[in-house]
């Protein structure tokens, strides 16, 4: 039997209930959200159900969307069935004051170097990560880069100017 997105959604709405919601299908990648205490339930399930099987995390990442009220930051892991060819993207949204979340390396190996990643450059706290630590930021350094706390550049800096780079207007 063939898996597909709409027996994926079948199996983890009678699963979890209301615990997924905002399924969606861009580019036919089947989106969904988790509530982030049930992230590890999910996680844990569709690796070890026999027709779902997804075996392997390709990716796990952070978004920082600062106009959310209360769930700021999305942990956002994606999963492919390799036997089946099948993918999957699921997001976990969490608030920034209290960025905290399980980690999902008690079921895939590849969550670690990931989560250290997503702690690194967003602030998410992975409880129960062996080993959360910087893995390319220095240990002193007391912000996250890539959440949008900051501008992004000064405006009236004139050293940016096309016209030092000889790309100014031409008399």
């Amino acid at each position: 039997m063939e898996l597909t997105n709409e027996i994926i959604q079948q199996k983890l709405t009678e699963a979890f209930g209301d615990a997924v919601s905002e399924w969606a299908q861009p580019y036919s990648l089947l989106t969904l959200r988790v509530a982030p205490e049930r992230n590890i339930d999910l996680l844990r399930f569709i690796a070890d159900d026999k027709q779902l099987g997804f075996t392997f995390m390709t990716d796990l990442t952070a978004v920082h969307y600062p106009d959310r009220a209360n769930e700021e930051l999305c942990v956002v892991y994606h999963m492919h069935n390799m036997a089946a060819n099948v993918r999957l993207r699921i997001k976990a949204y969490i608030p920034v004051a209290q960025p905290e979340i399980a980690s999902a390396t008690c079921i895939y190996s590849t969550a670690n170097w990931l989560e250290r990643e997503a702690y690194d450059f967003f602030g998410v706290q992975f409880t129960g990560h062996p080993n959360l630590i910087r893995i390319m930021n220095v240990d002193e350094m007391d912000y996250f880069p890539l959440r949008k706390e900051y501008e992004m550049e000064d405006p009236t800096r004139r050293d940016k100017d096309d016209e030092m780079f000889g790309r100014g207007s031409i008399m």
